[in-house]
């Protein structure tokens, strides 16, 4: 008996992916979609822009990072001066925004010894200690800095222009 010539091998109930065929197929794909993403991001980078925020070839750049620590003072002051040093805190946040040097800063969830960060656009660990020195919760104790160089993508450099557009109210 002759075989249907229209009959696909893969109908057949025999044809199963074992396997040594699975992984064929996934590590095809894998190369397709890798090769997908490079050729869109060939297309979208924008030297003119990489330029301007300070981008190596990986889109990448140094910043440094701060840790904010509780500081070893806090139970020295009442609440109502702990919320005075909160507030002047706050506004050398503003300060430092303003002055283009403080890219991130934001609290941590909790209560625990670690508070929050900063990333600092400047380029050594001195500058952002200098920067630092001049928050009145360092100055009181109330916090302190573990400062460290990071390498991160050079599209933070945009989120001081960007967050005033999600921003409904200000936090102070």
């Amino acid at each position: 008996m002759a075989e249907n010539p229209n009959k696909s091998r893969y109908s057949s109930p025999d044809f199963r992916l074992t396997p040594q065929p699975m992984k064929t197929i996934i590590l095809t794909l894998s190369f397709f979609v890798a090769c997908l993403g490079v050729s869109y991001a060939q297309e979208v980078y924008d030297e003119a822009l990489a330029k301007k925020l300070g981008a190596d070839d990986y889109g990448m750049r140094k910043y440094v990072m701060a840790f904010l620590l509780r500081g070893d003072r806090v139970s020295e002051y009442t609440p109502e001066q702990r919320s005075e040093i909160q507030s002047g805190h706050m506004a050398n946040i503003g300060r430092m925004a303003e002055m283009g040097k403080l890219i991130v800063a934001g609290p941590f969830f909790g209560n625990e010894d670690l508070r929050g960060i900063y990333i600092f656009d400047v380029q050594t660990l001195e500058e952002a200690k200098a920067l630092t020195e001049t928050d009145p919760a360092i100055q009181a104790g109330v916090l302190k800095m573990d400062l460290k160089e990071w390498y991160g993508s050079a599209a933070l450099m945009m989120l001081p222009e960007l967050y005033p557009k999600v921003t409904k109210s200000s936090i102070q």
